[in-house]
């Protein structure tokens, strides 16, 4: 009896697993998604402070409306090795640190206005998750999956330049922003791919709460070297608010979210899913600044999608 009520419990248990994992992208769909509202209509309004500055409050407001997670959860950093608090820290310094103030310079040297090069080359980011993903977390993905990435890739491209090439037409800060683009691409493809290690042996949620604290600790050391720290009196009230919104929604809540995903599914298909972010900051573009998409473009969002979708189900498939 009790050896048929353990077999058929495990049996529930994986059928909640199995369930649980078909629906693990929509997370780093509507994670990504927020990512996109915070690149287009958040973060603007932060413009006149130092870029260190900006993430080194944004991380430390998240970590701290954390703690209470933490403190339920103390012991069980017992769980991690030594392997596990690298990839935490590798997390921090290229997702948390180096990924985020190279996104939010580049949007800062455009003003926010030509996103098409920075969000073109921030789609790299599944080049470098994939090969990364291949090298360290020895992910074999099925000849079709490397089809439909393509896709997505190509579809995304469409939606932002149509059959027209990349315009390079503000000098020298296009040229630095396209660069950090790649930078940020490169950092968040090593953070997806770091991330998914460093969840090996921990939930969602302490994992969550890990990543901005040590963030947090980084950027320190990085604001107070650069010697923004002195800047933190010239936040403004409506700033102040805007990193709450920040800390409230695309911050912790939307790693939140991506953190259960991915812990669900492949680094792989986690970072073509976060193609969603590059989607929602063009269609913002389209309903907040009247930047209107043409008809081959659309065709990009359709292929984009398709893209998403089928390398979704090949996860569930697996």
């Amino acid at each position: 009896m009790l050896t048929s009520y353990a077999k058929q419990k495990g049996r529930a248990l994986s059928e909640q697993k199995s369930s649980l994992s078909r629906f693990a992208p929509l997370f780093i769909i509507l994670a990504s998604s927020l990512w996109g509202v915070d690149g287009i209509v958040l973060r603007p309004a932060l413009f006149t402070l130092p870029v260190p500055l900006v993430v080194f409050i944004e991380s430390s407001i998240v970590a701290i409306l954390l703690t209470p997670f933490f403190i339920k959860r103390y012991s069980e950093l017992k769980k991690l090795t030594y392997l596990d608090w690298l990839a935490f820290l590798g997390v921090a310094l290229s997702g948390g640190a180096i990924g985020v103030m190279a996104i939010t310079k580049a949007l800062f040297y455009v003003n926010y206005v030509n996103l098409s090069v920075v969000v073109l080359i921030q789609k790299l980011q599944p080049v470098f998750a994939i090969f990364l993903a291949a090298v360290f977390l020895k992910e074999r993905l099925p000849k079709t999956f490397f089809i439909w990435a393509g896709m997505a890739l190509a579809g995304a491209y469409l939606m932002t330049f149509g059959l027209s090439l990349p315009q390079w037409t503000q000098g020298d800060k296009t040229t630095a922003a396209a660069l950090l683009s790649l930078l940020a691409a490169f950092s968040f493809g090593s953070s997806t791919v770091l991330s998914k290690r460093a969840l090996k042996h921990v939930e969602f949620k302490l994992g969550t709460y890990l990543r901005f604290l040590i963030s947090s600790g980084v950027m320190l050391i990085i604001v107070l070297s650069a010697g923004d720290i002195s800047q933190i009196s010239d936040v403004s009230n409506k700033q102040m608010l805007i990193f709450l919104l920040i800390a409230f929604s695309t911050g912790g809540p939307a790693i939140f979210l991506y953190y259960y995903g991915l812990r669900r599914i492949t680094a792989s298909v986690a970072t073509i899913c976060e193609l969603a972010f590059p989607l929602t900051a063009v269609l913002l573009e389209y309903l907040l600044r009247g930047n209107m998409l043409g008809p081959v473009q659309w065709l990009g969002v359709f292929i984009l999608f398709a893209g998403i979708i089928k390398v979704s189900r090949l996860q569930n498939a697996a």
